[in-house]
């Protein structure tokens, strides 16, 4: 625990002092009392027989006010608070495809589009992340639920070289792995290295958080995005494919030649089965909400700086009430 107006607990000095002055001050007032007695007045009115009782008011009053002191100080501790929580992680394709038009502006302004419409729509008790990927992969955001924060890295994102799906999810798994542990990573020529292999969990057991692909589909580098969508299910991370384009495809023109780019929805299709997910297509934007509703959220157990104030405040209360209770009881005056 610590405070953070510590100086104030330079009051608790007044404490043991004015402990003492209550001393002399019940010494004084007990032999004023036997003087009467000797004079035959008898013993003090409404005080048949004090005996140990006659400190015990004082001892809570001035029990009350160190607890006081302590409530200016205001306190600080960490406490453990349980909350309901899943996270998603937003993988988009940045490759040169994602420039496409037959998705109306670009492939990458309809996936930025159906991400933010999922964001908006996502409850205080889920974490979003953002994760870029094209022939590598890069964590723009880690998991939080800073909704301004998310929709920011989103806005950000624009076109860039080849596709490798494989490092879509692989870079997902490591953010999810390190949820918490770093802030937000920025761009980087350096590809992180997937975590070590975890043991495989039982068939049909999920952990409270999810990967959402969107991407055409078009796979063009290593390493294999089924061997990574296996290692995704050995973990337990469902991975929701958001097809981003057509079929039909779209002509680009790429260093002076004519490349036509068609969406992949075997591939994604492939990927989401393995990993219990399900593939989705952008242009049904309403369906997205859908994979929050299959998330699984999980009662964790955070700690958590919180001013405790108000329960010293309150205990203070308490005890100097229950000081002048029994003063009032027994002597018929307060401490």
């Amino acid at each position: 625990m610590d405070f953070i107006w510590p100086s104030f607990l330079l009051l608790l000095l007044l404490v043991p002092l004015l402990g003492v002055l209550f001393n002399r001050m019940e010494r004084r007032r007990r032999r004023f009392s036997e003087g009467f007695n000797g004079l035959g007045f008898g013993q003090e009115s409404g005080s048949p027989d004090l005996g140990s009782r006659r400190f015990i008011p004082m001892a809570l009053f001035l029990g009350g006010l160190a607890i006081l002191i302590v409530a200016l100080a205001r306190p600080q501790a960490v406490v453990n608070l349980p909350r309901q929580e899943g996270t998603v992680i937003l993988a988009f394709d940045v490759s040169g495809s994602m420039a496409a038009d037959d998705l109306q502006p670009s492939r990458i302004e309809a996936a930025k589009a159906a991400a933010r419409t999922f964001v908006e729509r996502q409850p205080p008790s889920v974490q979003v992340g953002v994760v870029v990927f094209s022939d590598s992969g890069f964590t723009v955001q880690t998991p939080t639920n800073d909704q301004e924060a998310i929709l920011a890295s989103i806005n950000r994102l624009s076109p860039q070289r080849g596709t490798s799906l494989a490092y879509g999810i692989l870079i997902s798994l490591n953010t999810i792995a390190s949820n918490g542990a770093q802030g937000p990573s920025q761009y980087s020529n350096i590809t992180p290295e997937p975590t070590a292999t975890p043991t495989p969990v039982p068939s049909g057991t999920y952990e409270p958080a999810a990967i959402i692909l969107l991407t055409d589909g078009e796979n063009n580098e290593p390493p294999d995005p089924l061997e990574a969508a296996k290692l995704a299910a050995d973990r337990g991370v469902r991975v929701y494919t958001v097809g981003i384009g057509s079929p039909a495809g779209a002509t680009l023109n790429i260093e002076g030649f004519n490349v036509l780019t068609q969406l992949n929805e075997p591939i994604l299709t492939q990927i989401s089965q393995i990993t219990g997910g399900a593939y989705y297509n952008a242009e049904n934007e309403e369906e997205l909400q859908a994979i929050y509703d299959k998330l699984d959220p999980q009662l964790t157990i955070k700690p958590r700086k919180m001013e405790i104030t108000s329960i010293f405040a309150g205990a203070s209360i308490l005890v100097l009430l229950l000081g002048s209770s029994f003063s009032l009881l027994w002597f018929g005056r307060l401490p």
